[in-house]
């Protein structure tokens, strides 16, 4: 090939691939969001939630590895470390928190006041101070509630109605939740209308469980109900299996107590929370601001029952009561 031919080759294909070569070289570069998340409890006994998580994150376009980066800290049970995994995340500068459970919430909230902080789930946001208000929350704050304390009395009610003859039941609570506190308080009030007496055994560790079990089983008490917080969710079935041990019918909500062995449950179905936490993310990283996107509030409940543990409690369920589940386990 001649020397001039070679010349006019070289600048028609300079010409034709420079442009290109420069555009994809001004391309910005698609930004890669970190989030951080404090789960309050394990990575086992928290899977379901944390795998909704991430899918609800996956269905909004946002890919791991790609354009998402996903800083998992775990309690691992262990209260005491709230705190610190939470300001480990603020050092991390994450674009946004997302967590679980009022301690959790507030570990959050305390370790920063600029990073937006999503709660999953949260029993009240109101009674320490969370937010300012559940439809204008004023910080950096926001997220979900399960109401459990506006279910406290209808479980009360449905225990009454599965097992009528019951006189004396239990109740397995965190005493260090003021959520549940507040929740044991709602449930003796409804007990009292139903003629029904309450024990409260409250519990502060996995190993004071055990032991409340034992003062229930001896005290008389062959149903119980168990008010969810982080740490009854985390030790759900060791708390079902216990309670079947002891011959003591287990009534709890989220309906993962069902899953897990209780009775039944009637509540919210946890993981979808989690799930629809990712849409509260998404809305915060195309701008939006906690402080104007409104507390969401549960509107559905699940009314579980585990045929097994029944079976094995020997405990039949009332045909009108059957008809009403959502859900049956067998």
């Amino acid at each position: 090939m001649g020397l001039g031919r070679r010349k006019f080759l070289y600048s028609v294909l300079g010409s034709t691939l420079a442009p290109a070569c420069f555009s994809a070289l001004a391309q910005p570069r698609a930004k890669t969001w970190h989030i951080g998340f404090l789960g309050d409890g394990t990575p086992t006994s928290r899977a379901a939630e944390f795998r909704e998580f991430r899918a609800g994150m996956a269905e909004l376009g946002y890919r791991e590895g790609r354009n998402l980066v996903i800083e998992a800290r775990w309690t691992d049970g262990i209260g005491a470390r709230r705190s610190a995994l939470a300001q480990e995340l603020v050092r991390m500068n994450v674009d946004v928190m997302v967590t679980h459970g009022e301690q959790a919430a507030l570990a959050a909230k305390a370790a920063t006041t600029t990073i937006p902080i999503v709660v999953a789930v949260s029993a009240d946001f109101l009674v320490n101070g969370l937010v300012k208000s559940l439809s204008h929350p004023g910080g950096n704050l926001t997220g979900r509630t399960d109401q459990v304390r506006a279910l406290a009395a209808k479980e009360v009610q449905l225990l009454k109605e599965v097992l009528p003859n019951a006189q004396l039941a239990g109740v397995l609570w965190e005493s260090d939740n003021i959520n549940a506190s507040k929740a044991v308080e709602d449930m003796q009030a409804a007990a009292r209308d139903l003629h029904l007496r309450l024990l409260a055994e409250p519990v502060r560790t996995p190993e004071e469980i055990a032991s409340a079990f034992d003062r229930m089983a001896s005290g008389g008490v062959t149903a119980a109900l168990v008010l969810h917080t982080p740490l009854t969710m985390n030790h759900r079935g060791d708390i079902a299996r216990i309670a079947v041990q002891k011959r003591i019918a287990l009534v709890g909500a989220p309906v993962q107590f069902a899953e897990a062995g209780a009775l039944f449950s009637y509540g919210p179905d946890l993981p979808q929370y989690f799930r629809q936490a990712a849409t509260l993310v998404d809305k915060i990283l195309k701008g939006a601001k906690p402080q104007d996107m409104p507390i969401e509030q549960a509107t559905k409940f699940e009314f579980v029952i585990n045929m097994r543990t029944a079976r094995a409690l020997g405990v039949s369920i009332p045909p009108s009561i059957f008809v009403r589940a959502d859900r049956v386990i067998d």
